[in-house]
């Protein structure tokens, strides 16, 4: 697969925290940031398909309260993990 240069402007804590990443794994920052974003890509449309299945669903049964919470806590702590 051909690559692409590409300019992009980041925070530098943001750059700092991503060259010693890079370092650590032993890749490049590019090779990194081209995986950060393949991941972030990749968990947009696991969270889109969610929301379709969710929409499939929603008028089928009443949800189980209990089950809703635990979804929704899920949901709260890996939406925002890379």
């Amino acid at each position: 697969m051909p690559n692409i240069k590409t300019a992009i402007s980041i925070e530098k804590p943001i750059f700092e925290k991503m060259d010693i990443l890079a370092k650590d794994l032993k890749i490049s920052r590019s090779q990194l940031f081209s995986m950060a974003a393949k991941e972030f890509i990749e968990r947009h449309k696991n969270l889109e398909l969610l929301k379709s299945i969710n929409q499939a669903y929603e008028d089928t049964i009443e949800p189980d309260p209990t089950v809703t919470k635990m979804a929704s806590r899920h949901y709260n702590l890996v939406k925002d993990q890379w």
